[in-house]
């Protein structure tokens, strides 16, 4: 898939929709499209999947995770024109030059739609940095901010009575990381990769929209509709396993086009239900003993991190 930079050079290209001048080149599909038609296109793709997997029922309350990058701003975008009843919520991690101007872009987008907003500081439920509290817990920043932010989503969504959790997790995340849990057989990872998480004693409904459409195509969503994010990635995200699985099938993608989708929706169509639900495990969940969040310990991974900080304080 690729954007034709200078539209006087394609004077051919079609736009397969309204037959006007197309500006747009979607490899995946096989389409020429022009501006106004790959708005619409991407738009009613993110609706089907919605309708196709029951994500959230019309006037449902939906949280919307917003980091300021491209993806979950676009979700948050593409949600507000399709006429849900969305709220955004962002959490402060207090990341050294990267906090601040990823608030300062959720909050202008905020302004810009008249959107609601909810925002935490990570200060404001956790007495430490994320980089101390990978210390502490002995585990990567990336794991550690992974887990609160699972944590809070969940419990602000609880205690707002939103019905759901709205991700922007996308194509291409979703593809590299069933490339991975494969490439690992991590049975109880494949049984649990879906585009929806379904709600249980104290765990809220959470959803992908943006599963089947890609990275690029939601850059050329953002530019369309003249989204304002941050570009740069998180400095804790160096060297990750999942930027090696995007690399590989990315490369897959571009020799053989809509490799990407072909995979993952195989997999939810014919595959995923040969991945039985650890039945132990999953009988092993409980109430933690202090907050109430589903864990097989006594205490979830979030109080075990907060007990700890007490005793180093």
């Amino acid at each position: 898939m690729r954007t034709v930079q200078n539209p006087l050079k394609s004077k051919a290209m079609k736009c397969r929709i309204c037959g006007g001048s197309a500006t747009i080149k979607l490899e995946s599909h096989n389409l020429k499209i022009c501006e106004k038609d790959f708005l619409k296109f991407f738009e009613q793709r993110v609706e089907s999947a919605i309708k196709e997997y029951k994500m959230f029922i019309p006037k449902g309350r939906i949280l919307v995770a917003v980091s300021g990058g491209v993806d979950s701003l676009s979700l948050w975008e593409v949600l507000l024109r399709l006429g849900y009843q969305v709220v955004g919520y962002h959490l402060d991690l207090n990341i050294p030059n990267a906090s601040e101007p990823a608030l300062e872009k959720v909050q202008a987008f905020a302004k810009a739609q008249n959107a609601e907003l909810i925002i935490e500081n990570l200060s404001e439920f956790l007495p430490a940095s994320l980089e101390q509290a990978s210390k502490i817990m002995k585990k990567p920043t990336c794991a550690v901010c992974g887990m609160v932010k699972r944590y809070r989503f969940n419990r602000i969504a609880g205690e707002k009575k939103f019905d759901v959790v709205a991700t922007g997790h996308h194509l291409d995340d979703e593809s590299a990381t069933l490339l991975g849990n494969i490439l690992h057989w991590q049975e109880g990872y494949l049984t649990r990769q879906f585009p929806v998480l379904t709600e249980r004693e104290g765990m809220i409904r959470k959803v992908k929209p943006l599963v089947f459409v890609s990275k690029e195509e939601i850059e050329i969503y953002a530019k369309l509709r003249q989204i304002d994010f941050i570009r740069s990635a998180c400095p804790y995200s160096k060297g990750a396993t999942s930027i090696i699985y995007k690399q590989i099938i990315n490369q897959l993608e571009k020799e053989m086009p809509s490799t990407k989708i072909f995979f993952l929706k195989t997999f939810f169509k014919k595959y995923r239900a040969i991945f039985k639900e650890d039945k132990i495990l999953a009988n092993q969940l409980k109430p933690c003993s202090q907050c109430g969040y589903l864990t097989i310990a006594e205490l979830c991974g979030f109080c075990t991190l907060k007990n700890k900080l007490r005793e180093k304080a």
